[in-house]
């Protein structure tokens, strides 16, 4: 029975997957709870806002677990004109790893040299099996975005969706050679008006991106 370790920055989030099933297995450093389901021993983890629990948590749990995959669900800030209320999240980028220039930020290659050449190369995801949810690049970074002109530069720079976690999870991926997938759903358009319509929408935006990875797992 393969496993699959399954991330979710929060609560309400990890708790909207398989929801109601399984048992608690930890409680520190990282809440976990295990699930059967599809033929996969699923582990269910809160990891914590931002790149750092993101990355500790997928490093402590893939040494635990060995899984097949590591998957991201949740919530994110929507950028672009993409359509949609969840997204297959096909590529991630780091939008605040580079260098700080006089002329402004210049992203790099997470994990690369910052500088010489800026030359973009995102993490890709493991080819969607058919859930049929638009494919988007999602951008993640060390801050809740509420600002119109980063998130058309953003724009500008490809991508679709802003979060605080993904990449960093497609990142440790990389690093063990694990394959990765994330599917999210927006709660808000990255401007003014995002830290009260993250929390209006927090548990419908959660329920969305649960079930397409409900339906990732019954396709792995």
């Amino acid at each position: 029975m393969p496993d699959l370790l399954i991330l979710a920055a929060l609560a309400e989030e990890a708790d909207a997957v398989f929801a109601g099933q399984g048992e608690i297995v930890a409680a520190a450093p990282f809440a976990a709870r295990r699930v059967v389901a599809h033929g996969h021993a699923v582990t269910i983890v809160i990891c914590g806002l931002g790149k750092v629990n993101a990355a500790a948590a997928a490093a402590l749990w893939a040494e635990r677990l060995h899984p097949a995959a590591l998957v991201m669900t949740g919530t994110c800030g929507r950028l672009s004109a993409i359509a949609g209320d969840a997204c297959w999240l096909a590529e991630a980028v780091q939008h605040d790893y580079g260098a700080a220039r006089p002329a402004g930020f210049v992203a790099y290659p997470a994990g690369g040299w910052p500088m010489g050449p800026a030359v973009v190369r995102p993490f890709t995801a493991l080819a969607d099996p058919g859930l049929g949810l638009p494919h988007a690049r999602i951008a993640s970074g060390d801050s809740f975005l509420e600002c119109p002109d980063a998130a058309a530069r953003l724009v500008a720079a490809g991508c679709d969706l802003v979060d605080m976690e993904v990449a960093a999870v497609a990142q440790v991926a990389a690093t063990l050679g694990l394959p990765w997938a994330a599917v999210k759903a927006p709660t808000d358009a990255a401007n003014g008006d995002s830290a009260g319509d993250f929390h209006a929408n927090l548990m419908a935006a959660a329920a969305r991106a649960a079930a397409g990875v409900e339906a990732l797992v019954g396709r792995l």
